[in-house]
């Protein structure tokens, strides 16, 4: 059973950037499909972005193309959220979640499909 820390958020000005990060313990970062979902005040848990188990391909939602890059560093057990050119509506709690399930990564993007999730971290961007 793997679990999740997130860490790396914080207060960013509009327009900076800012790297998140998720720690898996109790196995490999390689061995589950991961995302990052992200919660504002208010307003249901919604998809960011995932990375599947193999080939590690990626996919992202509409609204952080060509801005977030996820990416995973296996020897570190890690998921990383690099978010670029960052807006005042990115302002959320951002949680890692991770699934022993072979999804590919269409199906990844559903929050239904995890087992485990981190406890988030806050991301606040001001305008």
């Amino acid at each position: 059973q793997v679990q999740l820390v997130e860490s790396g958020g914080g207060l960013v000005q509009a327009g900076g950037s800012l790297r998140v990060s998720c720690a898996a313990s109790g196995g490999s970062v390689s061995s589950y499909g991961m995302a990052w979902f992200r919660q504002a005040p208010g307003k249901e848990r919604e998809f960011v972005a995932c990375i599947s188990w193999s080939p590690g391909s990626t996919y992202y939602a509409d609204f952080v193309k060509g801005r977030f890059t996820i990416s995973r560093d296996n020897a570190k057990t890690a998921v990383y959220l690099q978010m670029n050119s960052l807006k005042p509506e990115d302002t959320a709690v951002y949680y890692c979640a991770a699934t022993e399930a072979r999804y590919n990564a269409v199906l990844l993007s559903r929050v239904q499909k995890y087992e485990y999730w981190g406890q988030g971290t806050q991301v606040t961007v001001s305008s």
